[in-house]
């Protein structure tokens, strides 16, 4: 899980944002962080959260990884957590951000099911456009992306765009919505009634 980005829309760092009970797994006060770990958690082990230096987050079920330098982008995180379960002995791992309360175990199970299928080096959904940071990606590829971090590339679509990928249409892309904002949080409880 990616929990180090910068929040330059929400003003604030999401991964120690409150969930509010309506959506939280465990029906109480949790944050965004914790939340997602725990729906991670129930399909993956080990987890890893990928966060920046010096970033404060609460005690997780999970090994924290942190970036050696601020504000590179998803693509270095994401090679990092790669090596990460690469070296834990895993051949896949699902990657995502932190800001995804609706997460839901369903949709790892449906990406995990069919990049065990199809074999592609990432396994994505797609609603029409792609979701980088929901996918199942192989492990091996965290030396491609090291590749691609040494030429000056930084996004996800660098990555992608590089390799063999499989998109897959979901039926409901509410588990993808991500929180961009305070107002993103509350659009997304509203519109759950």
């Amino acid at each position: 899980m990616l929990a180090g980005g910068a929040s330059r829309r929400m003003g604030r760092d999401k991964a120690t944002l409150a969930v509010p009970e309506e959506i939280a797994a465990s029906g109480g006060a949790t944050t965004m962080v914790e939340h997602v770990v725990g729906i991670v958690g129930k399909r993956c082990q080990p987890v890893f959260v990928v966060a920046a230096p010096g970033q404060p987050l609460p005690e997780l079920p999970a090994e924290i990884l942190r970036d050696e330098v601020r504000g590179l982008g998803p693509l270095l995180a994401t090679g990092r957590g790669l090596r990460a379960a690469r070296e834990a002995g895993a051949q896949r791992a699902f990657v995502c951000a932190v800001d995804m309360p609706l997460l839901t175990v369903d949709l790892i199970d449906m990406l995990a099911d069919r990049a065990a299928e199809v074999d592609a080096e990432v396994t994505l959904p797609w609603d029409g456009r792609d979701h980088y940071l929901a996918a199942v990606y192989r492990t091996d590829l965290a030396d491609r992306v090291d590749a691609l971090v040494a030429a000056g590339e930084r996004t996800m679509r660098a990555l992608v765009d590089s390799i063999d990928a499989q998109r897959i249409v979901v039926p409901d892309s509410r588990p993808l919505s991500n929180v961009n904002s305070a107002d993103d949080l509350r659009s997304l409880l509203q519109s759950g009634r």
